[in-house]
């Protein structure tokens, strides 16, 4: 059961989770329609592979920050969008994913820091992963098929967002975007080489912004 907050901010549950599933399509297309798409980071860029900013300004920028992400999240055909992964420097996501049993969940993360699990809830799933700043590339990675992430909205109030399946990969895959890490950097090294083997021959679905 969910309940709406006063100020038109999305709903809690009675956890303190965020409700991310409801309204979806509406709350996606507004964001889009203000956004403009822009072209995708790649392996190689300096701003994938360092710690982005904390946001600090939770304003008119930032919000329009957040269009753009959705607008280019929807360009490329993802489900999860870094803000450096258009080259922004900041700690932010944008997320419109389905879970494992196909319920849609749509949202913003600021400066998100991912829960430690307890030994006893690490199950791990050893899925396919791939990355839109890793086009067209995929490996086998084990993540943990549970995750809980503590941040921020766009206004700056505190959230806490649960994901199971495949949405509790995203979350963990966007968080460590912003930590610098790309899911390739997980990989063995032969795993990793044979990602970016599989990349170097593949043709990008959308515009990318190519490595001097």
């Amino acid at each position: 059961m969910s309940q709406q907050e006063t100020d038109g901010r999305i709903g809690v549950d009675d956890e303190g989770f965020i409700v991310d599933t409801e309204d979806c399509e509406e709350r996606e297309a507004a964001y889009r329609a203000r956004g403009t798409s822009r072209p995708i980071t790649v392996v190689g860029n300096p701003v994938l592979h360092k710690e982005c900013k904390d946001v600090t300004e939770f304003g008119d920028e930032l919000a329009q920050l957040i269009d753009d992400m959705f607008a280019s999240q929807k360009t490329a055909e993802g489900v999860g969008l870094a803000a450096n992964q258009i080259g922004v420097d900041l700690k932010v996501f944008v997320y419109d994913c389905p879970d494992d049993d196909g319920n849609r969940h749509t949202g913003v993360v600021c400066n998100p820091v991912l829960e430690e699990l307890a030994p006893e809830a690490r199950v791990l799933d050893d899925s396919n992963e791939g990355c839109l700043s890793v086009p067209t590339a995929y490996a086998s990675l084990a993540r943990p098929d549970c995750a809980v992430v503590r941040g921020q909205d766009a206004q700056g109030n505190p959230i806490k967002v649960r994901g199971s399946g495949y949405f509790a990969r995203c979350l963990q895959h966007e968080t460590d975007h912003l930590y610098g890490y790309l899911y390739i950097d997980r990989l063995s090294k032969r795993d990793r080489k044979d990602a970016l083997r599989q990349m170097e021959e593949g043709t990008p679905r959308y515009e990318t912004v190519p490595n001097d």
